[in-house]
């Protein structure tokens, strides 16, 4: 088997390559095709744990690894799986193409951890050397893997759906490509380069992108799409048609704008807006740092009946809330620091005082903790809130793992989450535990969960627990707010629709013939 290859190419970041690409991936699974989505490079901070993966004649590049159950505390821990991590991106793409998420679709992932510096994942796992290396020189040591695994993605797969990153018209970084053309020639892929019109400038953004790339490379080029349109699609003209005069490649979509399609975002604070029913009776307050990280998890929030979400970095925005939610970071101490430049700390501690709900998720679990202690470099040491008992320590080996967990017996305001089974996954470098002279004067952290996955303090109104994906179960959704929201299923089947509907006909059949 010999994939046929289709790519999503942007003019910019935020074009919307991301979101086309998983609908092709559903798009191409619903005609009955084995379909794989692949993207060469990914820089998010938005990961998922997935199925590791080991070449044949190589060193393990992350694998499964399941573990038994086991108790603590009195709180059953149901089993974890190792794995490895991807984009999140990649991670909805494959489950658009009914495919099993795994690292061999993005191999390489980036997760700033600072404006200059970045962690590398390579198939999944952690490669400190890389992170060490400079960007320009890394290309040389990375295209190997990337490239192998495109190749057995394509060997056994029907259609492999490809994104790009920014553009490929970055001639700066064009030396070093491996995310770009040089991924489309290897695949001989059918490519489509799709503008955002809403920001303006589009049909340049498209003929300065053409015009940018080699006369090989252009022959690539099977279509122009136009995203995010408003207004009367008529006034368009002669715009297509003058620039297919001019590069001889046709615009094939033009796509209404489409605000709540459903899929969570790839990377920044997404559109907050509410499509659940009925009136508000609880706002959720997230609070947005630099280096947030796993904020795709909070996107079902904003389909719950009743519910709003909010997306917070100043004290005064915190007015009304009746949670607030510390989510994950990337450099805790650092989020931790501008957390206090901003007064968000005393603001928080004093909702808290308040007998307010504090939900922290991972790096917002540690902050919450009495302390962050750092042997080894790895994030920094920082005094912590002070609003739970615990302290985290990191350790240089990061855990990253898919999990089923079940809740122990909770109080105040999380009592409905007692007994509650959720699946998730971790990662993160620290382990928390209780305070032990914090513990011994009777100030006791509650370990809710097994492992010291999730901690609840005395008062019953903070909870802090490393599982990301608590909005994403079912059950959990249920218990705290007794709805439903759209399944990710029906949200891909949207999303194939709405393709179907706006491009060409038979084109997105001919991209694979």
């Amino acid at each position: 088997m010999s994939a046929k290859s289709v790519m999503v190419l942007g003019t910019t970041s935020g074009a919307g390559k991301s979101w086309l690409t998983t609908a092709l991936c559903r798009y191409y699974a619903r005609q009955g095709l084995k379909v794989a989505p692949f993207k060469a490079q990914n820089m998010s901070n938005n990961a998922r744990v997935v199925a590791g993966r080991q070449f044949p004649d190589g060193p393990p590049l992350g694998k499964l690894a399941p573990s038994g159950g086991s108790v603590v505390h009195g709180v059953t821990s149901v089993g974890a799986t190792s794995g490895g991590e991807i984009g999140s991106a990649q991670y909805f793409q494959a489950l658009a193409a009914r495919a099993e998420p795994e690292v061999r679709m993005n191999p390489l992932l980036l997760k700033p951890e600072k404006d200059t510096h970045s962690q590398v994942v390579l198939m999944g796992q952690v490669n400190a050397e890389l992170s060490r290396m400079a960007w320009r020189g890394r290309s040389a040591s990375v295209w190997p893997v990337i490239a192998r695994a495109l190749d057995e993605l394509r060997a056994e797969n029907d259609v492999v759906v490809m994104e790009g990153a920014g553009s490929p018209a970055e001639i700066n970084l064009k030396a070093g490509d491996i995310v770009n053309m040089r991924v489309a020639q290897h695949a001989n892929a059918a490519c489509l380069l799709v503008t955002d019109i809403d920001r303006g400038g589009a049909f340049a953004h498209l003929y300065g992108t053409w015009a940018m790339l080699d006369t090989a490379e252009r022959q690539q080029i099977k279509g122009f799409v136009l995203n995010k349109f408003r207004g009367d699609a008529s006034l368009l003209a002669p715009g297509p048609q003058m620039l297919q005069d001019l590069t001889g490649v046709p615009m094939v979509a033009t796509l209404p704008m489409w605000w709540q399609h459903g899929l969570p975002e790839e990377d920044g604070v997404f559109d907050a807006r509410s499509t659940g029913a009925g009136a508000i009776t609880t706002t959720v307050a997230v609070v947005v740092y630099p280096r947030i990280s796993n904020l795709d998890e909070f996107q079902p929030l904003k389909n719950v009946p009743g519910v709003r979400l909010k997306w917070v970095r100043s004290p005064g925005e915190l007015a009304g809330a009746d949670w607030i939610v510390l989510p994950g970071s990337k450099h805790t101490s650092g989020d931790l620091a501008w957390l206090r430049a901003q007064g968000l700390d005393r603001a928080i501690a004093a909702h808290a005082e308040q007998g307010g709900a504090v939900l922290g998720v991972c790096g917002g679990l540690q902050m919450l903790g009495e302390a962050l202690i750092d042997p080894h470099g790895i994030d920094g040491n920082a005094p912590g809130l002070g609003l739970l008992p615990v302290v985290t320590v990191f350790e240089e080996d990061k855990t990253v793992q898919r999990r089923q967990a079940c809740f122990g017996e909770l109080g105040g305001a999380w009592t409905a989450l007692s007994g509650v089974a959720m699946q998730g996954y971790e990662i993160h470098h620290g382990q928390t535990a209780e305070h032990p002279a914090l513990a011994a004067a009777g100030d006791k952290a509650r370990a809710v969960m097994a492992e010291g996955l999730a901690w609840q303090n005395a008062a019953g109104n903070v909870l802090g627990l490393y599982l990301h994906g608590m909005f994403e179960d079912p059950a959990v959704l249920q218990a705290l707010f007794g709805a439903t929201v759209p399944t990710l299923d029906s949200v891909f089947d949207g999303l194939a629709d709405y393709i179907e509907q706006h491009f060409e006909p038979g084109l997105l059949q001919s991209l694979i013939a």
